[in-house]
């Protein structure tokens, strides 16, 4: 059986259009690993809240990530799904987001009786910053940041908003 050139080209375009797919299943698989392998090492369950600003890889706009309701309720359940006593190790690249979902967040690691350590690899602003400060130890590189929290309400800060 030969194939023939536009056997070629359908099947060329259909890698193509799975490639994308593969790739971000192979990464996810990759996390997944070095997740399980902190896990052990640490004794810890490990919670991501890794919010970055991504390019589709089909269509090429920009997608970016915030601290949402998803979030709060991935998270809240993470903790409640893990032992009292367990500690927490929650890596942390934000650039903020909800207020409601922040504060959510912040409570339920306060709250939690474990010792619960926030890592920030690069930056955690606004409410990244609130729920790193809920934690029992924050964990920084000479260049990572926290930034102020600021409430914002359509893109305008809270505070003049309520002053005016």
């Amino acid at each position: 059986m030969s194939l023939s050139a536009s056997d070629l080209l359908w099947i060329f375009v259909i890698l193509t259009m799975l490639q994308p797919m593969l790739t971000r299943k192979i990464v996810e698989a990759k996390r997944l690993a070095m997740i399980s392998r902190i896990e052990k090492k640490r004794g810890s369950r490990v919670i991501l809240m890794v919010h970055r600003q991504e390019t589709m890889s089909l269509l090429g706009f920009p997608l970016m990530r915030y601290i949402d309701i998803q979030d709060s309720e991935d998270v809240l359940r993470a903790i409640r799904m893990t032992d009292a006593d367990m500690p927490l190790d929650i890596v942390l690249h934000t650039p903020g987001g909800l207020v409601l979902a922040a504060l959510q967040i912040a409570r339920a690691v306060e709250a939690h009786r474990g010792k619960v350590t926030v890592f920030v690899p690069h930056h955690a602003m606004s409410g990244g910053t609130l729920v790193a400060l809920a934690a029992d130890e924050i964990v920084m590189c000479d260049h990572s940041v926290l930034g102020p929290i600021d409430p914002q309400v359509n893109q305008y800060p809270a505070a003049s908003i309520l002053m005016a």
